[in-house]
């Protein structure tokens, strides 16, 4: 700490003589000439492109935005939340008088887990997941931790698509016994995207006394969801992904009727989401500190996509990257996980590891990463693979940049390409 204080005790504005590479300088309220790599200690640490699931990286006006401090009492605070639970209401279509959002600190899980804490009766639940991947496993795993013992989790294979007569019949089965159904929307893990309307629709037809719950963590703000045409009780999505707000809270949407039957349900002091809903609408505030930082980027991350053309916009800049990656993959050899078209998503594609003796995972990562490049490994069972993002702050630009340095990278570990040739 001995650099990062002046003499007179106070945090300089400059952060130290030490604390930003190339000395950034503090002017007219913003921070001017600031390096690419910020040292940290004895870390440093490097701007990089993230083609990831997240967390994703943000515009730099979004991060500007965090350099305000406001109380969580004050009144412009309290403002803003409001707006911003209206403006997510409004990127449903959806009627306030209908639904909610209720926002809730931590990450993505921790609104999943909140919903369904809550969502979940105490006693005399019936569980119905529909799990194709790792986060669908996730969702059985929370509702195990919250002591449920009748749950039925129907599993699909990761890399084909669901069987929505398999579902309706496993509805049929169970009928009005189901106090829940739960789905999620774009299974990340592989970059699959699920059917979730018809699903909610199943339900309504054979369950309709069931909450039915929808994880659209990485789909919402790009994949268009009607959330009333899926009779949808419950919906979670972050303030990254596709919002392009910083990770720190969730966003929960939620039926106002399904919510009032929910109270006492929850096993959590802090993810209550009757409680937090109660207490946002009583006096605007939330019950617990609020990430007051991470709310004003998404305040600014709302705006810009306002500014984009919304929705439709920002659908067709992530469509463009995905074209541009997947073709220029598959010319290089490249193969797919998914061979339904029409369930892959664009938000992020798996792609299998080359059978080639020189290739490993971890030198392909590090060496992308080495260029400021950031993919992800792979999260099914089915096949080893990666996975690229192309959801985020990226543009056309950014993918084309990352495919150049793949062919760099490849030509480095001595693979040949096109693969299998």
């Amino acid at each position: 700490m001995s650099g990062m204080f002046s003499s007179g005790g106070r945090l300089t504005r400059a952060l130290g003589a030490s604390a930003l590479a190339g000395r950034a300088s503090w002017s007219a309220g913003k921070w001017t000439n600031l390096s690419t790599r910020l040292l940290c200690s004895d870390i440093t640490i490097e701007q990089k492109k993230l083609f990831t699931p997240g967390p994703l990286g943000v515009s730099r006006s979004t991060k500007e935005a965090m350099l305000y401090d406001l109380g969580s009492r004050d009144e412009s605070f309290i403002k803003i939340v409001r707006n911003l639970r209206d403006d997510i209401i409004s990127l449903c279509d959806e009627s306030p008088d209908k639904y909610t959002c209720i926002p809730v600190q931590g990450s993505g899980t921790f609104g999943v887990e909140a919903a369904l804490t809550t969502s979940v009766p105490r006693h005399g639940a019936k569980v119905l997941i529909i799990a194709n991947g790792a986060y669908g496993n996730r969702l059985a795993d929370i509702v195990s931790a919250i002591g449920v013992k009748d749950c039925v989790k129907l599993s699909s294979p990761e890399n084909i698509p669901l069987d929505l007569e398999a579902i309706e019949n496993k509805l049929i089965e169970y009928g009005r016994n189901l106090s829940n159904v739960m789905a999620v929307h774009c299974e990340t893990s592989s970059g699959q995207i699920n059917p979730v309307e018809a699903i909610g629709q199943l339900v309504a037809k054979h369950a309709p006394q069931a909450s039915y719950f929808i994880d659209a963590m990485s789909s919402f703000g790009s994949i268009p969801l009607s959330l009333s045409a899926a009779r949808c009780s419950f919906m979670v999505t972050s303030a990254n992904k596709c919002l392009e707000g910083v990770p720190g809270f969730s966003l929960v949407v939620a039926d106002k009727e399904a919510l009032k039957r929910c109270g006492g349900n929850s096993r959590s002091l802090s993810l209550d989401l009757c409680k937090q809903f109660h207490g946002l609408e009583a006096n605007g505030q939330f019950r617990f500190t609020p990430p007051t930082h991470c709310i004003l980027a998404l305040r600014q991350a709302l705006k810009e996509l306002k500014e984009e053309g919304g929705i439709a916009a920002r659908k067709q800049r992530y469509q463009e990257n995905s074209s541009i990656l997947r073709a220029a993959m598959v010319e290089m050899g490249f193969k797919e996980l998914l061979q339904n078209e029409a369930e892959q998503s664009y938000i992020i594609t798996s792609f299998q590891h080359p059978d080639h003796p020189n290739f490993n995972f971890k030198t392909f990562y590090t060496l992308l990463s080495d260029r400021g490049l950031c993919i992800y490994p792979g999260k099914v069972t089915a096949a080893d693979c990666f996975r690229i993002g192309t959801i985020g702050h990226l543009y056309p630009e950014d993918v084309r940049l990352l495919l150049s340095a793949i062919k760099d990278v490849m030509a480095e570990m001595q693979i040949p390409l096109p693969l299998g040739q």
